[in-house]
């Protein structure tokens, strides 16, 4: 009965010591190599993200960044509050009231189709459901 009381002993110290912190470390390892393995996709999809950015070519402003963005937020209904060149390359601008969806449509086109990027974006909601919004464009370097 003693020989039966040390191998149960045994039997649960070897299960408490070894076979539980091994499944623990396998659980731990798979929960990371999971991490890992969204990390690497997502890191693939930046990367592919970044190359199409680098091949394509953005058309050319014509002019000064400042007067591009000025025709094209116009041309896109923006009544533009302020804009003021920043350097060769940048652009800060004001908008007092702009619908959402255009304003990030807009935006979106004047990253993708004339090369700008958008170094900073604060907007603000106004109480007629418009955003008021600061923003400064820089044009990318090739």
């Amino acid at each position: 009965m003693l020989a039966v009381l040390i191998a149960l002993f045994l039997l649960v110290l070897a299960w408490l010591l070894v076979i539980r912190p091994l499944g623990d470390t396998l659980a731990d390892a798979r929960e990371r190599h999971g991490a890992a393995v969204i990390a690497l996709a997502e890191a693939r999809a930046n990367a592919a993200v970044i190359g199409r950015l680098e091949r394509s070519r953005p058309a050319a402003l014509g002019g000064s960044i400042d007067q591009a963005v000025a025709q094209s937020a116009s041309g896109a209904g923006f009544q533009l509050s302020r804009i003021e060149p920043e350097g060769q390359d940048g652009v800060s601008l004001a908008i007092e009231a702009a619908r959402p969806q255009a304003l990030f449509a807009w935006v979106g086109e004047m990253e993708t189709g004339r090369g700008l990027i958008v170094q900073q974006l604060t907007a603000r909601s106004n109480s007629d459901r418009t955003l008021s919004v600061q923003l400064t464009l820089r044009a990318r370097r090739l």
